[in-house]
């Protein structure tokens, strides 16, 4: 694992550092706007008061903060798959690069010591997933990583109910940011009760504190809602969401295949606004992340 000097300084020095995913930035915003929104995530949480640290996988190496040639690379090349736990040793082995899921970054965080870490929304239990199994590895990796995980709750494509019933099993802590309601990625409000709210960083850090104290195996969740005039029209989300689901029945597109078909669909069908929801909202949990390691 190579740590950039910077944030290996700053671990050392005990200064706040968050832990940024790089999946986004290689798979999930299009170029060139992508390199763009890496160097202002990564300049928010500087501005906030920490420094930044980027995670990747470059040419078989795991890294662990990138300087600004490996930022370029990320954003801009071609060839990088996506890892998650699962595939980190195989990508490692071939030599590959590779941008860090939710999973594979929140993992990679705490092995360097990182204590909180920014993304846009966790992925959870598939719809349909009765049938088909079909859960992300992120919380199965969220039950066992001691992290602070700050998010805009979890794509509303997924089932969310389900997808809290299993943080509750899992043990994963689930706070909302000045909210009694879990948000749902795109939208504030998904409807459904948070288990705990805190209204500041402090708070955040506190529970962070406390859960080392009693020595809690899982994540920390601090799911931060778009404001309500940032979030996707409601009635647009739901269209879109409603035709994609239709759409993806009728051309037989089932199991992992959905949550890609259903992404796309809305990156095409929202004239732009989830885009804008999704980098909004990214930048929002970068300055929230930021604030919380401060405090911590």
């Amino acid at each position: 694992m190579r740590v950039e000097p910077e944030v290996e300084a700053a671990l050392a020095d005990g200064r706040p550092v968050v832990a940024l995913e790089s999946t986004i930035i290689a798979h999930g915003l299009p170029r060139p706007d992508n390199l763009r929104v890496a160097r202002e995530i990564e300049a928010t949480v500087r501005e906030h008061g920490a420094v930044p640290a980027t995670i990747a996988v470059i040419a078989g190496e795991l890294h662990v903060g990138l300087d600004a040639a490996s930022l370029a690379e990320l954003a801009l090349a071609d060839g990088f798959v996506k890892c998650g736990v699962r595939d980190l040793a195989p990508a490692l082995a071939r030599g590959l690069h590779g941008g860090t899921t939710v999973a594979a970054t929140a993992h990679l965080a705490e092995r360097a010591g990182i204590r909180v870490f920014a993304t846009g929304g966790l992925g959870g239990v598939h719809r349909g997933a009765r049938e088909t199994f079909d859960e992300s590895a992120d919380l199965g990796t969220l039950a066992r990583v001691g992290v602070c995980v700050v998010c805009a709750g979890v794509k509303s494509i997924l089932d969310l109910p389900a997808t809290l019933e299993r943080l509750e099993t899992l043990n994963v802590s689930v706070l909302g940011y000045g909210t009694d309601t879990f948000p749902a990625f795109y939208l504030n409000d998904s409807g459904l009760p948070v288990p705990w709210r805190v209204d500041s960083p402090e708070e955040a850090a506190a529970v962070l504190r406390a859960r080392e104290a009693v020595g809690a195996p899982g994540a920390i969740v601090v799911a931060n809602p778009l404001p309500a005039d940032e979030q996707v029209d409601p009635a647009l989300h739901d269209r879109v969401l409603r035709e994609g689901l239709e759409a993806a029945a009728a051309q037989g597109v089932a199991g992992r295949a959905v949550t890609p078909f259903l992404l796309e669909r809305f990156h095409s069908r929202t004239g732009g606004e989830s885009l804008r929801a999704n980098v909004r909202l990214v930048l929002r949990n970068a300055t929230l992340a930021a604030q919380i390691a401060a405090a911590t």
